[in-house]
């Protein structure tokens, strides 16, 4: 698939994925050992050039490689893309920052920074991800990663503002996400598009709550 068909096939499947995910799905995580972690590096290091196949993953990990992985490339990409959240959790400990907005910044361009050199390999996963028959597991994929961001920016919100929450900022990583895959190579960039999507987004905050505050008192008057 080219970068563009990625692109453009991913702005709608990831659409229509989060919104089944967004209720009160809490996206299994895959299996995790230390052997996997391990081939999956080895493996990520030469995916965006070779695929994500798994005579690769046998070529660069070892004959026996594949049996980490009965369910073939679709678990291969699940599990890299949740090895790169995890990732992103460890390296946001060090992010400090009274508001919670700028600390959700701060995460996602970690999350991004950190696959930046295997931009090619997350195009290719992307591809793998939007493979007929695959949409809840490009659900799980995205819905994993944007729990892992607010867990990375301190924000543990449940029920009815959880869902909210995580709707927002799915749109928003969607549309980064996409963003960094056509412009990667230009952080300053990618960085601009992410403040202006954040900046939207409590644009539309305020117009809510003014909305409701004149709603208020009509309603008031009406009882």
């Amino acid at each position: 698939m080219s970068g563009v068909g990625t692109i453009a096939g991913l702005a709608g499947r990831l659409a229509a994925g989060l919104g089944e995910c967004a209720g009160a799905c809490a996206p299994r995580r895959p299996e995790r050992s230390l052997a996997r972690d391990e081939a999956l590096c080895r493996l990520g290091a030469v995916a965006g050039a070779r695929g994500w196949g798994m005579d690769v993953l046998r070529d660069v990990a070892g004959p026996d490689a594949d049996l980490l992985f009965p369910g073939g490339a679709a678990e291969l990409v699940e599990a890299w893309f949740d090895l790169a959240d995890r990732i992103m959790i460890e390296a946001a400990r060090g992010v400090e920052d009274a508001h919670l907005g700028r600390r959700v910044r701060a995460v996602i361009l970690l999350r991004l920074r950190a696959v930046t050199p295997d931009r090619d390999a997350v195009r290719r996963a992307l591809a793998v991800l939007l493979a007929p028959g695959h949409a809840g597991l490009l659900a799980r994929v995205m819905g994993r990663t944007v729990d892992a961001i607010w867990e990375a920016a301190g924000d543990h919100a449940s029920g009815l503002t959880r869902q909210t929450k995580r709707m927002s900022l799915a749109a928003i990583y969607g549309q980064v996400l996409l963003f960094w895959l056509a412009r990667g190579d230009d952080g300053e960039a990618v960085a601009a598009f992410l403040d202006r999507r954040l900046a939207g987004v409590v644009r539309l905050g305020r117009a809510k709550q003014a909305l409701l505050a004149r709603l208020r008192p009509g309603r008031a008057r009406a009882a």
